[in-house]
């Protein structure tokens, strides 16, 4: 059903507005993602039909920040222990 949904706002939207989107699956896996074929074949058609395909390589910022903050908050903790044991 999702698919369905997915497909009827493609349809509606396709050669009359400009749609961007962000996946971290490639095409050929977006079968696995909607289980039906024959509708992600249709949302493709129209997605790929006028479009500019960017694709960014790297790590995510959020998941860059995230460990940067995990990295801190260790040699904080570190840091009180080492306070302790002094």
């Amino acid at each position: 059903q999702g698919a369905n949904l997915f497909f009827q706002l493609i349809a509606r939207r396709y050669e009359k507005v400009p749609t961007v989107f962000t996946s971290n699956k490639p095409f050929s896996q977006w079968n696995k993602v909607f289980a039906d074929v024959t509708i992600v074949s249709a949302i493709l058609d129209r997605v790929l039909h006028h479009c500019t395909v960017v694709n960014i390589k790297g790590e995510s910022y959020r998941l860059k920040e995230r460990k940067e903050y995990m990295k801190q908050k260790q040699h904080i903790v570190n840091t009180l222990f080492e306070q302790e044991q002094a």
